[in-house]
């Protein structure tokens, strides 16, 4: 009987799954996103805006900091903080992408994450800074326009969305 179960246990289990599917999706976010950003970076000076629309510009930004511009006005220090994240990060995603390959949620908000990631890195890496380019805000408004993004910060607001909702989904079973 123990090895008639054993057997169904080794039938049952899900075979090992491929990682490469996952970095492909993180690799075609990185491509996006640097595609843009040397488009952007090569057609528009600094501080230059092109309006598209009522609410949405497109605009050359440079962020030093984080998200909001997060330690943005320091003294340079911060560039290496967040390649360190950055890498960090990356690396621990990969790290996950093995173990969990065969969750398809789960490992699609990571390869967000990790696109959007890997994408920002090589500007802080390039550059010392990250380009942003999206401009988005609210007509006829005395609000202040919201901080300028780009195609890796969507993929990893992206991401953290998937993550929020594959972990409702378990809460839920």
């Amino acid at each position: 009987m123990a090895s008639r179960q054993k057997s169904f246990k080794t039938l049952s289990a899900s075979p090992k799954t491929s990682i490469a599917p996952w970095l492909g999706i993180a690799a075609i976010i990185i491509l996006i996103d640097q595609i843009t950003k040397v488009t952007v970076n090569k057609l528009f000076v600094f501080g230059e805006s092109l309006p598209v629309t009522s609410f949405f510009n497109i605009v050359l930004a440079y962020n030093k900091g984080a998200a909001f511009s997060f330690l943005a006005s320091e003294g340079g220090w911060q560039r290496y903080f967040f390649t360190g994240i950055a890498l960090a990060a990356a690396i621990f995603i990969v790290y996950l992408l093995k173990r969990h390959a065969g969750q398809r949620l789960f490992c699609w908000a990571l390869a967000l994450i990790l696109g959007g990631a890997v994408g920002n890195l090589i500007d802080r890496i390039l550059y010392g800074h990250v380009i942003d380019f999206l401009d988005f805000y609210i007509p006829n408004s005395s609000l202040p326009h919201w901080p300028a993004f780009n195609v890796a910060d969507m993929a990893i607001v992206g991401g953290a969305a998937l993550f929020v909702i594959d972990e409702l989904r378990r809460v839920g079973k």
